[in-house]
């Protein structure tokens, strides 16, 4: 069953932090995850420098490009500690974190991935755009449209904090990267975005606030002005 319009219990921060390395959204989320704890939730969107991740069950024969074409082409290459296998991050790209205390009414790790993906797929909505969840076993965590995964998940959960979250793919710059890795180690799917599914530029600021209204309506939030 999909998610349904939460009561509101909380306020949320939902800021536009711009284009930052992956360093730099890994402390803008450690210092965000502390202010959770104390009670001040933040959904930090974003987009990022190029980048390769390894999720925990990443293998790194999953990336492709030499260590010299990553050079060549400015992408880094980090391990994090969010489920899930290699992915890219990069300009183009809209990339939220929501950092959340699930505690004590939403203890549920798969109603929370589920969730963000209902997020994601009533945002695809907005743009006709008929994204949905995969109904193949290995294609869990992500949002697809047809054969062609247009976002992917990837979370942390500690003391049901959450860290991490989301990548969709707005504009095509991202296509060429991910030549250079096994998206989520699969092998039999491909990679799209909405420019290419609506067949005209779109830009990653289009998203910030269809993005807010469907989170505050799925997770029960009330979103404070920015």
């Amino acid at each position: 069953m999909d998610a349904v319009a939460a009561p509101v219990t909380r306020a949320l921060r939902v800021p536009w932090l711009g284009r930052v390395s992956y360093e730099e959204g890994l402390r803008f989320q450690a210092d965000a995850a502390r202010r959770a704890a104390a009670g001040e939730e933040s959904l930090l969107l974003l987009e990022h420098e190029p980048v390769f991740t390894l999720g925990r069950n990443a293998s790194e024969k999953d990336v492709l490009f030499t260590p010299e074409r990553r050079r060549e082409l400015g992408i880094a290459l980090h391990e994090s500690d969010r489920g899930g296998k290699v992915t890219y991050h990069g300009p183009g790209q809209l990339v939220g974190y929501p950092i959340l205390d699930l505690a004590p009414d939403r203890k549920d790790v798969k109603r929370y991935v589920r969730d963000l993906e209902e997020v994601l797929i009533r945002t695809l909505a907005d743009f006709r755009i008929p994204a949905e969840r995969s109904r193949v076993r290995e294609r869990v965590t992500s949002v697809w449209v047809g054969n062609d995964k247009i976002a992917a998940i990837g979370i942390h959960i500690a003391r049901w904090i959450t860290t991490h979250g989301f990548a969709l793919n707005v504009t095509d710059e991202p296509l060429p990267y991910f030549r250079g890795i096994v998206p989520c180690g699969i092998t039999d799917g491909g990679v799209t975005t909405m420019q290419r599914q609506l067949g005209r530029p779109v830009g990653v600021s289009e998203l910030l606030d269809p993005i807010r209204a469907h989170f505050s309506e799925v997770f029960g939030r009330e979103i404070l002005p920015s």
